[in-house]
């Protein structure tokens, strides 16, 4: 078995974020890193949306990332810890939007260890080095400098080792132009290793420790190193220099510290916390994350703590020192990995689980109410300020990106009846998760939808002029008048546009620099800007049946297949071309190019007859309408469309933009078909034929704009979209109804939108987030889903949701009533009353947990519960809130043969359980009976069992349950479930069950997939066969009676398979002394499965379901991440296939190695050898490569690069989109 993998939606989870100029201009631009790819967004600062320019798969696992700038320059460069054992400095480049890696210093070995740096990255705020240091021991400085081709050059490496020291943070500190510094959060753990009692262990202080690179002697000197009373977790540079006054801010649990060299006496100031806050008032408070802001004459910082509230920390300064900080309450929002604050008064939010998020900094907070807290006001050691949290005051949210991270489970299934399966994903953590459903298209905004009088049959946008940034008017044919809109800020009739009212019309069209054009049945109009009017008539009987326009040229079919050439001459009149010409059959559609820059003319016409066939004809003046090549198509064609796609920006010699793309032309047929095929730009031969079939109805196809590019809309019985987006064709449904006609559409609050008709109405649509796989529909929920099943009958969803560290709503109300008691009881005499009224408002305050997070109750605290939804519309039928601390995790639901037809739906419940040291109080199995049609959950009776239930399957009319390591059959009794058999020897947890016919597969937390086979007449589950390797199984996936997929806890999808000679007709020794040579291989069952597939996806896989995507696709392995990324393994159907896609994977590694400097082989081999697969995500970068690469990697292969990237589609689409 080979198989190909394919990312269908790349993670969506951010670890690492960071801001500057990357191209080179004055744009603020943000690269983030999604576990093991960078990518580059762009925040527009009119509109506020975030765009992204380009994402790449480094094969690898960032581990940090900074952004410097040398002294002077204005172009960031971005510098990449990974666990390549390489720093590596990329710079982006805008012309060919692509990162090049300038340079690449090894420095150790590769993977994520201990004492090899890549862990922590600083840069020197005025970019003359960079440390990288390691968890442990490691720290390497390099110096950054020009050349006198003011490249960037890198010096060798600087040791600053230091044994036995682990590193917390590392930061470059500002002190302007002396020698660079770096500060360092250490702890020296020699002592605690050579003490046997314990006691240097528990006094061991952290230190901040501060590097200096000395630029004259060249090497990096241990500076000052001084011990801290708390714990710190991270540092924040001061601006130093010319504009501030340098140091570090520390922050640690409870306190933020400032520290500078010299006379600086320490500031410290307790960090605030929430009044009246249901956490335990025991745990230490810390920020998690910061962002500095800095202008010539100000600074200030913001730091998040660990319940989301963002703090305002400005410094006070007199002379140089510091007197005082201060902290003012700023406002809450989800807890983040990383913030931005962008110059143009964006913050940037990103999260690892949950949605990011970009607000604009409407007010700095300065002149508010809000109480600001100073480290000079007088507080007893280990007391605090408290503040009041608030719905957001400063800060506006302007855009969402959303975030899948972190998929825990989910199932693909058909539940709307759409033809095509949706994919239903429990996904989020805590109060932020949610149940999200995903199909497969294009989101779409609706801006406007209005009434028409009566069913149009067309739609065109026209400019008044040809500078024009947006358009002037809304033309709508009906079948025996035209209504011409004009668009302003709102939408109206006008009368003295100049078009013809009367008549329906065929085109129109901007003509020259500011005339129109209007082709109707009966002749063409040409409508100067001063509204004279040139009119040609058709001759005799004969009227326009088809025609095509562009800026400079117009084309119509008159009945009989007649063809005549119009072009505009210098001076604005449309003159027609001597000859005609007469084609052999009638025309059914005509199109055009647009006219490149800089040119007379379009030189391609391309006309579709009724033959089922396509010709190309020149309108060069040279050999006017001489036919140049012609395609026979499989069916009729509806309309055609020439449009220039995937170029890259090009500025030519007088610096004019333009993008040089490649000319295609999209044929749609009347059976629904589209083909694309390249056009050449010189001969007008046409190659390369792509079809994909998109719907019931004719095809029809309609020019728009996205981001800058061209982009054809084709409708059919769905309206779906073909554009590149970064160096990819893409092709995506719309999600949206039935359209019927089409065209771009700019104006000031939709630049790049869409004006179609659909039946009687009249709508303008924006597609904002291109590149995007599905559109997301997401429905709240409580607290972190775990696990759901589908109710075959009713299609419900039954999901279970349990958080660790949390209260359940009755114990919050019950901890609320009684703070609210201790608050009146506190109060003396006088203030009764007015405690009563703030008791009274603290209980009705009521602040959603999805902003402001969740109460932490402590460690072995528990909330959960089950819930019954309707998937469609996304609303809770029913739910059961569990008890505290008993936590749901597991769910099955099932029939018993001797109930009749009643559903049972059983939930294993764990009681008191403590994660580490793992120990359990007792479990439950909860059996509910499904009432009311499947809509309610009845409660039947609940079993008590010896430990964690995390895994229920029906089996045979009966139910399996793993029950800690014990595997049992239970059956339905009347008071409880009543154990009717049981196997004790899976080694240690029973994390999920299998089952087909009469065999089990078992998975256990660590130690891979066990076969067992149920014995009904002697009532026994028998261990047959099991793997050989240790694997820590998170899901498996039965892909047939012998095979199993299964994923593991550190990321690898592996299948294993019983060799075709294993029996499960094995019997038990009941005496129990086994003859030797039966005693099985390495004390585990006798017989053993193969290897037959292992791959390192870098992700942990949460999910695995065999399905096919599409109708009428294939079947593929999808599999869900708990980043967020979704992805597919297809099995390859022809040996030449595989052979082809081998070779161009072994090609690409050495033609295209990883961004990050890690060898592409052994990262998907980082735990067991790759086998048997093939990465299709570093195929597709075949694209993304240079031409010329391109053309010697195809030549290796005996194809053209059109072959390639044709295979590479074709693949694609053969399983999925």
């Amino acid at each position: 078995m080979f198989l190909y993998n394919i990312t269908l939606q790349r993670a969506t989870g951010i670890t690492h974020a960071i801001h500057g100029n990357f191209s080179g201009t004055k744009m603020q631009e943000i690269v983030v890193s999604r576990g093991k790819m960078l990518e580059l967004l762009r925040p527009d600062a009119n509109t506020g949306k975030v765009h992204t320019l380009l994402t790449v798969e480094v094969f690898g696992i960032v581990r940090s990332l900074m952004a410097f700038r040398l002294t002077g320059g204005t172009k960031d460069y971005i510098v990449v810890g990974s666990d390549s054992g390489r720093i590596v400095i990329l710079e982006y480049h805008p012309s060919k939007n692509m990162f090049e890696k300038i340079h690449q210093e090894t420095f150790g070995k590769s993977g994520c260890r201990r004492i090899v740096p890549g862990q922590f990255l600083a840069v020197d705020p005025k970019g003359r080095a960079v440390m990288i240091g390691a968890i442990e021991k490691q720290k390497l400085v390099y110096i950054l400098n020009r050349d006198a081709a003011a490249r960037l050059t890198i010096s060798s490496p600087l040791e600053a080792h230091k044994a036995n020291t682990l590193v917390y943070h590392v930061v470059g500190v500002d002190v302007g132009f002396e020698n660079p510094m770096f500060a360092c959060l250490e702890m020296d753990y020699e002592e605690a290793d050579n003490d046997p009692t314990g006691e240097a262990a528990a006094n061991t202080q952290q230190t901040l420790t501060f590097y200096e690179l000395d630029l004259g002697l060249n090497h990096v000197v241990r500076k000052y190193s001084e011990a801290l009373e708390e714990h710190g977790n991270f540092l924040i540079t001061v601006p130093g220099g010319s504009d501030g006054p340098s140091g570090v801010l520390i922050c640690s649990e409870n306190y933020i510290t400032y520290k500078n060299f010299g006379d600086q006496p320490d500031i410290r100031c307790p960090i605030p916390r929430r009044r009246n806050d249901l956490d335990d008032p025991e745990r230490g408070m810390i920020f998690v994350c910061s962002a500095t802001h800095k202008t010539k004459s100000m600074f200030f910082f913001l730091a998040q703590t660990e319940q989301g509230d963002i703090f305002k920390v400005t410094l006070e300064t007199d002379e140089e020192m510091v007197t005082e900080i201060r902290l003012k309450y700023f406002d809450t929002i989800p807890v983040a990995t990383a913030m931005c604050v962008l110059k143009t008064g964006f913050l940037f939010v990103s999260s690892e689980f949950g949605n990011h998020y970009l607000y604009q900094i409407a007010h700095l907070g300065d002149d508010d109410e809000e109480p600001e807290f100073s480290s000079a006001m007088p507080l007893e050691e280990g007391d605090t300020f408290f503040f009041q949290p608030r719905p957001l005051k400063n800060l506006v949210l302007v855009d969402e990106q959303e975030n899948l991270s972190p998929i825990m489970s989910c199932q693909i299934a058909d539940l709307a009846n759409e033809d095509t399966p949706q994919l239903y994903v429990a996904c989020g953590r805590g109060p932020r998760s949610t149940l999200r459903v995903l199909r497969h298209g294009l989101e779409v905004s609706e801006m406007a939808v209005s009434e028409l009088p009566g069913n149009p049959n067309a739609v065109w946008t026209v400019r008044r002029h040809v500078e024009d940034e947006f358009d002037a008017y809304i033309i709508v044919s009906f079948v025996n008048a035209t209504l011409v809109l004009s668009i302003g800020e709102t939408v109206e009739e006008v009368t003295d546009s100049g078009f013809l009212g009367t008549t329906p019309t065929l085109s129109c069209s901007l003509l020259g620099e500011d005339a129109l054009v209007q082709v109707y049945p009966d002749g063409i109009r040409h409508i100067r800007a001063d509204k004279r009017v040139n009119e040609w008539k058709t001759p005799g009987k004969k009227t326009i049946v088809r025609c095509a326009v562009n800026q400079r040229q117009v084309v119509i079919a008159l009945t009989g297949g007649e063809l005549v050439y119009f072009e505009m001459d210098p001076s604005g009149q449309l003159n027609e071309y001597t000859e005609r010409k007469e084609m052999s059959a009638d025309v059914v559609c005509m199109s055009l190019a647009n006219v490149p820059p800089g040119e007379q003319r379009s030189r391609f016409l391309a006309v579709g007859l009724v033959d089922n066939t396509v010709r190309i004809i020149s309108l060069d003046p040279s050999d006017c309408l001489q036919p140049l090549s012609m395609q026979a198509l499989p069916a009729q064609p509806e309309s055609l469309c020439i449009v220039e796609m995937g170029g890259v920006e090009k500025q030519d010699e007088l610096g004019e933009k333009g993008t040089m793309g490649f000319l295609y032309l999209n044929i749609g047929l009347q059976n629904g078909v589209l083909l694309r095929t390249v056009l050449d730009p010189v001969t007008g031969d046409l190659s390369d034929t792509r079809t994909r079939y998109l719907g019931s109805r004719p095809v029809k196809l309609f020019r728009v704009r996205m981001q800058g590019q061209e982009a054809v809309l084709a409708m059919s019985s769905r309206s779906w979209l073909s554009y590149s987006y970064q160096s990819r064709f893409h092709l995506t449904p719309l999600s949206y109804e039935t359209l019927e006609y089409a065209s771009g559409f700019a104006s000031e609050q939709c630049p790049e939108g869409i004006v179609a008709i659909s039946t009687n109405t009249l709508r303008i649509l924006a597609l904002e987030k291109l590149g995007a796989v599905f559109n997301q529909v997401a429905f709240p929920l409580q607290y972190t889903p775990r696990k759901f099943v589908i109710h075959p009958e009713t299609n419900n969803l039954i999901l279970i949701e349990t958080d660790h560290n949390a209260y359940t709503e009755a114990t919050k109300a019950q901890r609320k009533q009684q703070m609210a008691e201790e608050m009146v009881e506190a109060a003396g005499e006088d203030e009764r009353e007015l405690a009563a009224e703030m008791a009274a408002a603290f209980l009705n305050e009521n602040l959603p947990e999805a902003i402001f997070g969740a109460p932490k109750a402590g460690i072995g605290q528990w909330a959960s519960l089950v819930r019954l939804v309707n998937p469609i519309q996304g609303s809770t039928l029913d739910q059961v809130q569990l008890e505290q601390n008993e936590a749901a995790f597991s769910v099955a639901v099932c029939r018993f043969p001797n109930t009749g037809d009643d559903w049972y739906v059983l939930v294993g419940v764990a009681r008191d359980m403590i994660l580490n040291p793992r120990s359990v109080g007792g479990g439950f199995i909860y059996t509910y009976r499904l009432s009311a049609g499947g809509e309610k959950l009845e409660f039947v009776h609940k079993t008590p069992v010896e430990d964690i239930p995390l895994a229920i399957a029906p089996f045979q009319g009966r139910v399996l349950v793993g029950v800690g390591k014990l595997l049992r059959i239970y059956d339905l009794g009347k008071k409880k479930l009543l154990r009717k058999c049981e196997n004790k020897h899976v080694p240690n947890l029973v994390t999920g069950i299998y089952t087909i016919g009469q065999r089990v597969i078992v998975s256990d937390v660590q130690e891979s997939l066990f076969w067992v086979r149920y014995r009904r007449n002697e009532n026994q589950l028998i261990i047959f066969a099991d793997d050989t390797y240790p694997r820590w199984v998170t899901t498996a996936c039965l892909l047939d009676y012998d095979t199993m997929a299964s994923a593991d806890k550190f990321g690898n999808i592996s299948i294993v398979r019983l060799p075709p000679n294993t029996s499960d007709d094995v019997d038990e020794d009941p005496t129990g002394n086994k003859a030797l040579w039966d005693r099985g291989l390495l004390n585990g069952a006798s017989q053993k499965a193969e290897v037959v597939v292992n791959y390192h996806v870098g992700e942990t896989v949460l999910s695995l379901q065999k399905t096919t995507l599409i109708p009428g696709g294939s079947e593929s392995l999808v599999y869900t991440t708990l980043s967020g990324g979704i992805g597919i393994l297809v099995p390859f159907t022809s040996h030449e296939d595989h052979d082809f896609f081998q070779h161009l994977e072994m090609h690409m590694r050495s033609e295209f190695p990883p961004l990050c400097g890690r060898d592409h082989l052994s990262f998907r081999s980082y735990y067991f050898p790759v086998k048997n697969v093939i990465d299709g995500d570093l195929c597709e970068q075949f694209n993304s490569m240079d031409p010329h690469k391109q053309k010697s990697v195809a030549e290796e292969l005996d194809r053209t690069p059109p072959e390639v990237s044709k295979k590479l589609e074709d693949i694609r689409t053969r399983y999925a989109f």
